[in-house]
């Protein structure tokens, strides 16, 4: 990419950022506008994360601290999806997830504020070898103010500046949607799942622990429904915060 078309591109996404989606059609909820927080000091592809999810979070990614339990205001949450139109299905094969069929280049929004977890950059699916690890292609998970995980996959593109460690607002956009991954020979689409925060790498509990689709029917009717009750739940259920893989192990 030339300079010229590099400037037109970093635009397009400040713009994003900074403006929101503007008048988007039935199926999406625009973007937030808001500006991006300061990123970590390191940019790698992933970052510490924690069996206590509900506790908060200092100025280094890695680190949390223990506090005095008292009552959170409610999240405010976002449809994933801005910009455009997107259908889902009430279940998913195989695990609890949701795709989210929606036109190229659409808008992956953070679906409530948080830090960004894992950052996927690269598409290393393979048909051949058809690795668990690898179907999500590019891709960014979020530990959201809730405690919640929340992961977005078969992307076109990462949106510029999103790393591990960078605090972000509900509505940001984290990502472009596509088919990159093992959606390479479907139709573009969302993968988004809901799950616990686990250490880095554990990728069959990031893809989802929890079905999305009644708290997306919720978001885009303007519902500040919280998942984290169901994530308790079935993080109590796993009986353990990395239960065994069960598919494309």
């Amino acid at each position: 990419m030339n300079r010229r078309n590099g400037l037109v591109a970093s635009l397009v996404w400040v713009l994003l950022a900074v403006l929101g989606a503007g008048a988007c059609s039935g199926g999406g909820d625009p973007p937030a506008g808001g500006g991006q927080a300061t990123p970590a000091s390191s940019a790698t592809t992933t970052a510490p994360a924690t069996s206590d999810p509900a506790a908060p979070t200092t100025g280094d990614p890695g680190a949390r601290t223990t506090t005095t339990a008292r009552a959170a205001a409610p999240a405010g949450y976002r449809f994933p999806v801005a910009g455009c139109q997107a259908r889902y299905g009430r279940s998913h094969h195989d695990y609890p997830a949701a795709d989210m069929f929606a036109n190229r280049g659409c808008a992956f929004v953070a679906p409530v504020a948080g830090r960004v977890d894992e950052v996927t950059r690269t598409d290393s699916w393979s048909p051949a070898s058809n690795r668990g690890a690898d179907r999500g292609g590019r891709s960014v998970s979020l530990v959201g103010v809730d405690g919640v995980r929340y992961y977005g996959s078969h992307l076109e593109a990462v949106a510029p500046g999103v790393v591990p460690g960078l605090r972000v607002r509900a509505g940001q956009p984290l990502g472009r949607i596509g088919n990159s991954g093992s959606a390479r020979v479907t139709a573009p689409h969302l993968h988004f799942g809901i799950s616990w925060p686990t250490r880095p790498g554990i990728w069959w509990v990031r893809r989802g622990m929890v079905p999305p689709a009644g708290y997306l029917d919720a978001w885009r009717a303007g519902d500040d429904l919280s998942p984290a009750g169901a994530v308790r739940a079935a993080r109590a259920e796993a009986g353990r915060e990395v239960p065994a893989c069960q598919a494309y192990c």
